[in-house]
Formats: C-alpha cells, structure tokens, sequence
C-alpha cells in the first residue's frame, strides 16, 4: 500500500506544547491514544533525538505523519482552466478531487496535477476548497504571485459566491446569518464548527434563486452563498444554524454520525438514501479578486457542476 507523508511545520503560537497536545489540537478526530500510537511508530523527523509524546515542540519545528494511502481512482481526475496568464491561474476544481495530498490520496491530487499540467511554473493554490466541493479555485504560477493573492484573500479584496442545493424550505428569498463559529467539542465530530458565544466572527448571505421538490417530495432550494468572513465550514454551519442543510452533507447534514461511518467507510444504504448524493452540494461560483501583479479586477464565473445540475434538473 502506498505511504503518503503528511508534513507538519510547528507554529509560533504553539511553542512549548506537548507533541501530543500539538497534533491532537491539528488532527481532531484522532483520540489522544491514537496520537500516541502515531508518534511511536508513524512520524518521520530528521532531528538528532527521537520524537516523544512529550517532546516539547518549537516553532519552526518540522516532521510528518506516515500515512497508509487508499487505493486511488483508476483514471485520474482532471480539472478544467478558467483563466491563465501566467502569473494568475484560476480552475475549475472537480468534486472529488483534493487539492493537497492527504491520508486517502496521495498521487491524484491537484498539486500533483497541475504540477505535471505546468512543469516550468510553481502553482500554489491561493485558497482551499474541501474535496468534495467543487468550483473556482485560485493560484500563483510563481511564489511571489501567490504571496499576492494570499494577501488579497486576507485583507478582504477577495469576493466569493458559492451555488448550494439546500435540503429545507428557505422562509425568505434573502436572508443572512452573522453569528460567531468555533470548535466547540460539543460534538461527536470534532472537526465540526458550532455557532458559540466567543467564537469567531462570521456572516453569510443568502439568496433563494430557485424552489423545487425532489421525487419523494422533500423540498429542496437553489441558493446563492455569499460569505463575508472565511471561517471554516462557515456556509455549510450557518445554513445549520438557519435550520438548512446542503444536500449530501455528511458533517451538518441529517445525521452529523454519518461523517464517522464514511471516515471507518461503514456508511450503510441508509445513509446514502438519507443523503441523496455522495457529496455535499457546494460549488463555488463566482470569485473577483485583484490581478496579483497589476491589481486589475478579475471577475469569473463557473457554472453549475454537471452532477449537481443533474441533481437540480430531476427535482421537480
């Protein structure tokens, strides 16, 4: 089985925690034992002395987490390019496709492709997207580029709107949430965003573009997301939070448990129906960001994804 290496590199903020502590604050699913287990037998570090659970960490500090790779798709994922100059290079990421490498994957990645697509430039995505949605993505073609839009993402010069087919029936056609995330722990998934007083400040737009029902009547809405903050999970939190869930969400979905069963890869038939698809229906749509050598505004736009068109267009 393949071993994809999951690098580490010890923020500031971190400074004296225990090894342990520091990958269980960054791998929140994992038990403490788990951890471990890891560190005893899974971590590759080229410093002088043996890692421990009690190691105290420092900034700066490098290591990765030996990973066992799934087996990956037999015919590689492509993704399709929205603009490129060069410098600035936008794509439309395909669901499914991860953008760095992770434990399930560690060849068909979008940094491996495009490393193999563009092999004379250096192109970092500015920004993430989850795996399983799909959408504009933006990327330097060289560091300093990247440095630049990352900056613009920062100082807030960036807008994003996202397309998600909502489960649920919208009480207005335009509506927002601004109410402060965090992880709680109050769950029984720890990667789980939860609105908490003390959290971190977050609002979301919304607008109904469409109402329709799917064939056993349950209603489902078309809706434009359009995030002013860029927290973590924020769309798919708030739309929790409103009493909403995107279509084929297994963390803020119908059963937040569904996400443990797909992580042991347990998911019954059940959970499949529960979900109507196999992924969460979230798709980044448009973006406008400064050109990251001239400034110039760049607006683009990518069009429903054909899986969640599909979706739509069988709703009724």
């Amino acid at each position: 089985m393949p071993v994809v290496r999951v690098p580490f590199t010890v923020e500031s903020n971190y400074a004296g925690w225990r090894l342990d502590r520091y990958l269980q604050e960054k791998i929140r699913r994992l038990s403490r034992e788990r951890i471990q287990r890891l560190i005893a037998t899974r971590i590759e570090h080229e410093g002088p002395s043996r890692l421990k659970p009690a190691t105290r960490v420092t900034p700066g500090m490098r290591f990765s987490i030996l990973k066992d790779a799934d087996p990956e798709p037999e015919t590689p994922m492509v993704f399709g390019v929205v603009f490129d100059d060069e410098r600035l290079l936008v794509v439309d990421k395909p669901a499914g496709l991860p953008v760095h490498p992770t434990a399930r994957y560690a060849e068909h990645t979008f940094t491996a492709l495009a490393k193999a697509a563009f092999p004379a430039r250096k192109v970092d995505p500015a920004h993430r997207l989850d795996r399983e949605t799909s959408g504009l993505m933006a990327c330097g073609c060289a560091p300093r580029f990247t440095r630049a839009l990352k900056a613009s993402f920062a100082a807030g010069r960036v807008t994003k709107a996202y397309l998600a087919l909502v489960q649920g029936d919208p009480g207005q056609d335009r509506f927002a949430v601004e109410a402060p995330l965090s992880l709680t722990g109050a769950s029984g998934v720890k990667v789980r965003m939860h609105v908490a007083e003390g959290g971190l400040p977050s609002h979301t737009d919304f607008e109904v573009l469409g109402r329709r029902r799917a064939d056993d009547g349950a209603p489902v809405a078309l809706v434009a997301c359009h995030p002013r903050t860029g927290r973590q999970h924020q769309i798919r939190a708030h739309l929790h939070h409103a009493g909403l869930h995107l279509v084929g969400d297994k963390i803020y979905g119908p059963d937040e448990m569904i996400f443990d069963r797909f992580t042991r890869r347990e998911m019954s038939d059940a959970d499949h129906a529960l979900l109507r698809l196999p992924r969460q229906a979230l798709h980044a749509w448009r973006l406008a960001l400064p050109h990251p050598e001239t400034g110039a505004r760049v607006d683009l736009e990518a069009p429903l994804a054909p899986d969640l068109q599909a979706f739509w267009d069988g709703c009724r």
